[in-house]
């Protein structure tokens, strides 16, 4: 049973690291590019870490603590880069495929 759950971790986690990958690859402004490895690759790495964590503590050695403090790490700090990105960029002003939303004509 614990060989299939993490096989499904590994193949998840392969999984969604491709398709950020790809997502880095194949979308054509920095802010498209921009969403996929952070989201999509920071659930794949955090599933193949979490099936490490599970393998390595399975094996009599205990609970492995590194694993967990690098998913931990992982999931903080992708966030908090991102969006100081997206911040950079905002600040230079670089062009997006899409337009900017109309201020004048905003509901509040």
């Amino acid at each position: 049973m614990l060989d299939y759950l993490l096989s499904f971790l590994i193949l998840t986690g392969a999984l969604f690291t491709f398709i950020g990958s790809l997502g880095l690859v194949r979308l054509r402004d920095f802010f498209t590019r921009l969403h996929g490895p952070t989201k999509a690759t920071t659930l794949g790495v955090g599933c193949m870490l979490i099936a490490s964590s599970v393998y390595f503590s399975n094996q009599g050695t205990g609970m492995s603590l590194h694993e967990v403090l690098v998913t931990l790490f992982l999931f903080i700090t992708a966030p908090i880069s991102a969006h100081l990105l997206a911040k950079a960029a905002l600040h230079l002003k670089l062009k997006s495929l899409t337009p900017p939303p109309d201020t004048d004509k905003a509901d509040y």
